[in-house]
């Protein structure tokens, strides 16, 4: 479960409990593992939306958890963050109200959430885009991010020393990966303002690849 062992996990956990209305988006949840692991540890479940291009996984997950609508109270919205009509590209809001900009049960895209998410999952999701296409998700999840400071996007995916095509070992496939120091540059000063936020990365050497686990907190 990637999302508990990211270093500012014990932070988003405190968000959770401390800052008034805030929504976490486990964005390319799969079955929504990292969100449920969120929600169980006492981020409000009702806060809590996992957002996967896969609908079939929204609906796996409550089989594969033995849970109900009623019992977990997480809201599931299928959609590809890609398509404008889902996720626009906004620039970074300075509005500092975190309350939701509507009823998180009745959204059909994330668009009225610009701004309003204080706590942003992007577990092994990055790794599959090429590199535009990298800095159009980052921007697009930066537009969604909220003004408060302490407000966090966080994920960990395939990494480099060198940015570049690399091999996924496990796959063989080919993919786009980024350096720990060109990840930072990318989201303070292309994505974000430089020196608005506060980007931590991390390397993990796994047996068949380098992980790149890091986090870029609102300032």
């Amino acid at each position: 479960m990637s999302i508990s062992t990211q270093p500012v996990y014990e932070h988003i956990l405190e968000l959770g409990r401390e800052r008034p209305g805030a929504v976490l988006l486990d964005i390319g949840c799969c079955f929504g593992v990292d969100s449920r692991r969120a929600a169980a540890d006492g981020f409000p479940m009702e806060n809590i939306i996992a957002s996967d291009i896969n609908n079939e996984f929204l609906t796996l997950s409550h089989e594969f958890f033995q849970t109900t609508p009623s019992s977990y109270r997480g809201h599931f919205l299928p959609g590809d963050v890609f398509d404008p009509a889902f996720l626009h590209i906004a620039e970074s809001s300075d509005d500092l109200s975190s309350a939701p900009a509507s009823d998180l049960s009745s959204l059909e895209s994330l668009n009225p959430l610009h701004g309003r998410i204080s706590v942003i999952n992007a577990t092994r999701l990055f790794h599959l885009f090429n590199e535009d296409k990298q800095l159009h998700l980052a921007r697009a999840l930066a537009g969604l991010l909220s003004a408060q400071p302490g407000s966090v996007i966080c994920g960990d995916q395939v990494g480099v020393l060198e940015k570049g095509i690399t091999t996924h070992n496990l796959a063989g496939s080919q993919l786009f990966a980024h350096s720990p120091e060109t990840w930072s540059s990318m989201w303070d000063g292309d994505v974000f303002r430089k020196g608005s936020v506060k980007v931590e990365t991390h390397m993990l050497h796994g047996n068949r690849n380098i992980m790149l686990r890091w986090s870029v907190t609102k300032l």
